[in-house]
């Protein structure tokens, strides 16, 4: 099996990127931060605080999360219950990032992510792909954008929803969130040492797909070459 760790910062294209570079490839996508919603949903759910470490860790025993995947793309299954849907939300944003900090929950979604990358030619994204989850990925890739880039990316995203955006506001979020998500104790966001940077400021979506798909087979041509 072929892994490609995937890490960058919140609003950078990694899972629209990753998720057509993927579909090119034949791989299988993995959205590594969709699990860390879903235990943020569950918390918000039960009027708890995500943030919460000690409430994040007693939640753990009773959770049961899937991942499948269909042609539509990949759906998160929580004690059997598709929330696909609903962990797409600001709240939830913030909540998976204050759950994200919490060692226990790191460390209980870590085989999960692991057994897929066994079982899967995968492109899986997160915030420590390749530096904790999949340490020894053939290719890594850190695929980022300038904070104000991705705040008007998402300006665009909202208003194309149908939704008001205020531009001040949400890059805001997005410092916020990068803030927490690089200082954090427990797997700080940050390259790994032998990735690639893949900086997508200032080039079209289908370009930044491109790039990602000619490190892939570049970095295949490579080990198939090595034996």
């Amino acid at each position: 099996m072929f892994a490609v760790a995937i890490d960058g910062p919140a609003g950078a294209g990694k899972s629209s990127v990753a998720k057509a570079a993927a579909k090119e490839l034949g791989f299988v996508y993995v959205d590594t931060g969709a699990l860390y919603r879903t235990i943020a949903l569950h918390l918000l759910e039960k009027g708890q605080n995500p943030g919460d470490s000690a409430a994040a860790e007693a939640a753990l025993p009773g959770l049961d999360i899937r991942l499948a995947y269909a042609p539509e793309g990949q759906k998160v299954f929580c004690n059997g219950e598709d929330v696909t849907g609903r962990i797409r939300t600001p709240e939830v944003s913030m909540g998976a990032s204050a759950v994200a900090a919490v060692p226990a929950v790191r460390v209980f979604l870590l085989g999960l992510q692991r057994g897929l990358a066994k079982e899967h030619n995968v492109l899986m994204d997160g915030r420590d792909i390749g530096t904790v989850v999949l340490p020894h990925a053939p290719l890594k890739v850190f695929l980022t954008a300038s904070p104000e880039e991705r705040a008007r990316r998402r300006v665009r995203q909202m208003e194309e929803g149908g939704q008001a955006a205020d531009f001040a506001a949400i890059l805001q979020d997005i410092r916020q969130r990068d803030f927490q998500d690089s200082t954090r104790e427990t797997a700080p966001l940050k390259p790994a040492a032998d990735s690639v940077l893949l900086d997508t400021s200032g080039i079209s979506f289908q370009e930044s797909v491109e790039k990602l798909v000619s490190l892939v087979r570049a970095r295949m041509g490579q080990e198939q070459e090595n034996g």
